[in-house]
């Protein structure tokens, strides 16, 4: 495959996390036990049924293509390290949402070339909406048979629209907020935040302390496709996947128009 767009491809990868988000809803609606995983983080029989469909999925669609994902077996970077080219699955992205029952969850799928975020799909299990994109290309939002070509807003102006995280604020972000001045908070959780900055209705979405890769890698495809930024914030560079032993991101900062004094404001 070429990093042109493959929409055939893209369809495909589609339908599986539409199948996951099902998947998702059907124990949203019969309840769930939660249980923690060994760094602290929820567990919900949502995430594996999601992971177990979108797993099968993508090897029946590119058996030729590993996945890694946050609810499967990780792998060893020794091993790792040699892919050109790989799947990047959250399959419940939000669990903390999820057991809120806020509605604010999504289905995370990103292909990887060569350590950049190619292709990505968002899912939204609540209201089935899907936000999707080539990196080379365009992304879109599609709510059933309809679908928008997506545009950040720029050039942003004041009040600025600040994605914040519902689970993870933290006092540097509040820091952060005083910094830019006049600015309207929105609380947002999981990888929508990236969404609604692709969709033109947020600017900005500032994120210190850790996420993973699996966390950004579908949202950043999403918005660089609409004309955004995913900034890690010590180097101003986007970010790039599996280039290091540890899954783990760094600061960032998600933008819409990529002008905003981002550096001033940190």
């Amino acid at each position: 495959m070429s990093a042109a767009p493959d929409h055939a491809l893209g369809e495909g990868v589609i339908a599986i996390a539409q199948a996951a988000g099902a998947a998702i809803m059907q124990v949203y609606a019969d309840g769930f036990s939660v249980q923690t995983k060994d760094d602290a983080s929820p567990l919900t029989q949502a995430d594996l049924a999601a992971n177990r469909i979108i797993v099968e999925g993508l090897a029946k669609l590119t058996p030729q293509i590993p996945v890694l994902s946050e609810e499967s077996a990780q792998v060893p970077w020794d091993e790792r390290r040699h892919w050109p080219r790989y799947w990047l699955v959250d399959p419940l992205d939000g669990t903390r949402e999820f057991i809120k029952r806020n509605g604010e969850f999504s289905v995370n799928i990103a292909l990887i070339d060569e350590g950049i975020a190619l292709f990505g799909v968002i899912q939204a299990p609540v209201d089935g909406r899907v936000w999707h994109g080539w990196r080379s290309d365009a992304a879109y939002r599609r709510e059933g048979s309809e679908q928008v070509r997506l545009q950040v807003r720029a050039p942003a102006t004041a009040p600025l629209r600040v994605a914040a995280s519902r689970s993870h604020r933290g006092e540097r972000t509040d820091a952060l907020l005083a910094r830019m001045g006049d600015v309207e908070v929105i609380a947002q959780g999981s990888s929508l935040k990236f969404c609604r900055i692709a969709d033109g209705a947020l600017d900005v979405y500032p994120r210190f302390g850790p996420t993973s890769e699996w966390d950004t890698a579908a949202g950043q495809c999403v918005l660089e496709a609409a004309g955004g930024q995913v900034l890690a914030a010590h180097s101003g560079k986007p970010f790039r996947y599996n280039q290091r032993d540890t899954l783990l991101n760094g600061d960032f900062m998600a933008l819409g128009d990529p002008a905003l004094p981002w550096r001033e404001w940190i």
